[in-house]
This record gives C-alpha cells, sequence and structure tokens, in this order.
C-alpha cells in the first residue's frame, strides 16, 4: 500500500503545472493516493483536494492538523485515499512506485469509464500533466457534452 503523506520527494510546482488554470494559489503538497488526488496546503492553512479524475479543487479541512485527525478515519480513509479500491489493484499486481500512480484507459470523467475499463501503473507527473490539461479543454463545456478524444504528440 502506498504511504499517502510521503510526498517530500515530489515537485508540486511540476505537478500542477497543467492545473494553473484551477489552482492558482501557492500551495504545498502534503499527501496523495494511489491514483494521484493530490492534497495541497494553503499559505492560509487550509487543505484542498485536487480530484484529478473529476477536475475538481475542493476543501477539504481547515488545518494541517484537522486533514491528519480526519484522515486516520476509515471513512475519510476511504474516501480521500481510495483504500479498497488500492488494494483491489495490489491483488492484481498494479502496485505503483513513488513516482507512480494507477490510472484508466478511459479517464474517469467520462461516462464510457465505467465499463471494461483497465487499469494501469504509470508516472505520476504523466498523469496529473494530462489530466490537467485534457480538464481545462473540457471545462468551459456543459456537463454531459460528447467529446471525442483525439491524443497527439
Amino acid at each position: 500500500m502506498l504511504h499517502p503523506f510521503s510526498v517530500q520527494h515530489l515537485d508540486v510546482e511540476k505537478l500542477l503545472s497543467n492545473w494553473r488554470w484551477l489552482c492558482t494559489d501557492d500551495v504545498t503538497l502534503i499527501a496523495r493516493n494511489a491514483f494521484a488526488d493530490l492534497f495541497l496546503l494553503t499559505k492560509e492553512g487550509h487543505v484542498l483536494r485536487l480530484d484529478i479524475s473529476a477536475g475538481q479543487l475542493m476543501r477539504v479541512a481547515e488545518s494541517e492538523g484537522q486533514f491528519r485527525q480526519m484522515a486516520e478515519t476509515k471513512e475519510k480513509r476511504e474516501e480521500w485515499f481510495a483504500e479498497s479500491d488500492e488494494q483491489v489493484a495490489a491483488s492484481k499486481g498494479l502496485i505503483p512506485a513513488t513516482d507512480q500512480c494507477i490510472a484508466f484507459a478511459i479517464p474517469l470523467a467520462f461516462v464510457e469509464s465505467a465499463t471494461n475499463n483497465k487499469p494501469f501503473v504509470v508516472d505520476i507527473y504523466e498523469q496529473v500533466g494530462f489530466s490537467g490539461d485534457m480538464h481545462k479543454q473540457l471545462s468551459h463545456l456543459p456537463k454531459g457534452t460528447k467529446v471525442r478524444l483525439k491524443v497527439v504528440p
């Protein structure tokens, strides 16, 4: 299992480079989950969660202390760190290294991701960057809009 608070080796500016359209604050990375959601500490002391699948940034705690205390509860470990999903992935041999995460062939932002979606291990910078770029392009569209993905080098 991934240690969610072991993030000192990750470069938050590099991770957020494609998310600055949404996350404009100066932040510190304090945790992450196996699926590359990031938990960020603002200068004011609030903790934000960047959900890279949904393309959302939301406040989850008023302080780092409150966040860490809440993260000890089973409910929040499941909600924030998707522990049971991570365990299922691990049982299938998907165990990301400290600079990797679990991603899906069809991004979870799309309704088509609900069936036959193959997970794989990928570099965390690639996944977070790809998701940020994709959500920026989708951000101006109404929810439910049909889109066609075209991946270009």
